[in-house]
Parts: C-alpha cells; structure tokens; sequence
C-alpha cells in the first residue's frame, strides 16, 4: 500500500474508527505492529467480506486477484488426510476448502473480527476447519505436526520479523513439510497503489525498505504494511530451513476484469501483482 487516497477510498469504515490521520514511513516493532493489524482487520473486516467476499467464496481457495485457485493449480499437492495449517486465515475460506478437499486443517488469524466471519461460515456451510486467534509469529502448536502450511495474503506482509514467522512455521512442520504462500509482488512497491494510469508511474526506490505505516493524530500506528524484495524472501526461507521449489508469478487472465485495490487488468498485463513461494522443509 502507497496511496492514501487509495486508501481511504477502500477502508473508509476503518480509518474513520481508528482515527487514521496520515502516512508515513518510519520502523514499527513487533508490540505495535500486532496491536495495529489487530485493530485494523477488526474495524475493516465487515467491509472486506462485504466487498471481497462474493468473489473468495465460503469455501473456496483464491490465492490471489488473478483469480488462481489451488483447485485448478494444486500447489498444495493432495491434502487429503494430510494436517494442513492456514496462517492468516482471514474468514478461513481457504481453510473451508481444505476441510472440503479431505485435509484436517487449523487456521489461525490475528483478528477476533475476522475469525468472527470465520465461525459465521463454518456454521453457513458446515465446513469446520479449527479456528484459533494467534500470532504468526508465536504460533500455539507443538512442534512437527503439520504436513503443509500456506497463506493466501495472510499476516506475511504485516509482520515485522519474518525470521519469526517462517522460524515458526519450520518449526510446527514435519520434515519435508510444504510451505506455500501468496504476497504482493514486491516490485509493486515502487509504484502508487491505482489499478489506472497513475499507478504506471514509479515513486519510490525498490530497495527502500521502511514499511508504510498509516497514524492516527498521536503518531500511533493504525496499519502497517512491510516491504521485502525478492531476495529477502530467498534468504528468510533459507535461514529457515526451507528450499525454494517454484516462484509462480501470475499473469493476469485474459478477460478478467475485476479490480481489487491496486490490482487490475491494466496494470495486470504489463507486470506482476502476485508472487506465490512453493517451498519445502530440508528433511
């Protein structure tokens, strides 16, 4: 995220909560990223599902605005009767889908307003992955009990220490466990967040690394947002113990007109908006 006014736009509910009352770039540690994630997917989360929800579905597993669907692309490989962990659930959906799929899936999340739309779906579909409120990166399991992880935009680009959460999710992972998610592409930093012509145009230097950070009129941050590059990514998987198996960058479909924030058809055929990681734990 780079736009305010794109950002107002989507989040008005949230920010007027929160009393979010500018930008800025500067570091943001672990107690207040929590506590500004936390408050912002709780205020945003009836605006999210209402304007996202139609197209993720109850249960269904969208990893990014491309509309790619683990159904179709099997990135997970064959769930069935496998333990999978969703990090950064959101609604669950894709935990639903998992749940459908034959896996045993838990997913957890950072927000109480989220995870309330999550028990609202299980009860709707009668899906019921497990649901627990946690912290990515001091996640409430033992250690090797998972076959597979994955997160769809969930809680990667808004922690401060991603050492912490790849540490974490290495750790509950069997040997050879997989680990799959989906981020904005990082080159997309460089540019505002518009789906339009604005959003052609470069503003800032790739490898500035200070996250963006909305506050309110005491400074205090009301959401956060960090930026890796590529590289970082490669190295954080590496010092986990984690081998890079594929890095999938979606096109955008032809005849998908759907604009989802700073994702669009125009901006979509001429670079990337997603980056999906497909690794695996060393055995």
């Amino acid at each position: 995220m780079s736009d305010p006014d794109q950002a107002a736009s989507s989040h008005f509910t949230a920010e007027q909560l929160l009393g979010t009352a500018g930008v800025t770039r500067r570091p943001v540690g672990q107690a207040e990223a929590v506590a500004a994630s936390r408050a912002w997917w709780d205020a945003d989360a009836d605006d999210y599902l209402a304007e996202h929800g139609e197209f993720l579905g109850d249960a269904d597993f969208v990893w990014c605005p491309e509309g790619l669907r683990e159904e179709e692309q099997r990135l997970l490989g064959d769930v069935a009767g496998r333990r999978v962990l969703e990090v950064g659930c959101g609604a669950a959906m894709c935990a639903r889908w998992l749940t459908a799929a034959g896996a045993d899936a838990v997913a957890v999340d950072l927000s109480g307003g989220m995870l309330r739309h999550a028990r609202a779906a299980n009860a709707r579909t009668g899906l019921r992955p497990g649901l627990i409120q946690a912290d990515a990166a001091h996640l409430p399991f033992g250690t090797a009990v998972f076959d597979v992880a994955c997160s769809a935009f969930g809680a990667i680009p808004f922690t401060p220490d991603l050492d912490a959460v790849f540490g974490e999710v290495a750790r509950v992972l069997r040997p050879r466990g997989r680990w799959v998610f989906a981020v904005t592409h990082p080159m997309r930093w460089i540019f505002p967040d518009d789906p339009g012509p604005e959003g052609l145009k470069v503003i800032q230097s790739y490898f500035d690394r200070r996250p963006y950070v909305e506050i309110d009129a005491r400074g205090q941050a009301t959401y956060v947002e960090y930026h890796r590059t590529l590289g970082d990514y490669v190295r954080a998987l590496r010092r986990a113990g984690f081998v890079l198996q594929d890095l999938i960058e979606p096109e955008w479909p032809e005849g998908h007109e759907r604009v989802w924030g700073q994702w669009g058809p125009e901006r979509g055929v001429l670079f990337p908006g997603t980056a999906i990681f497909c690794c695996e734990l060393a055995g």
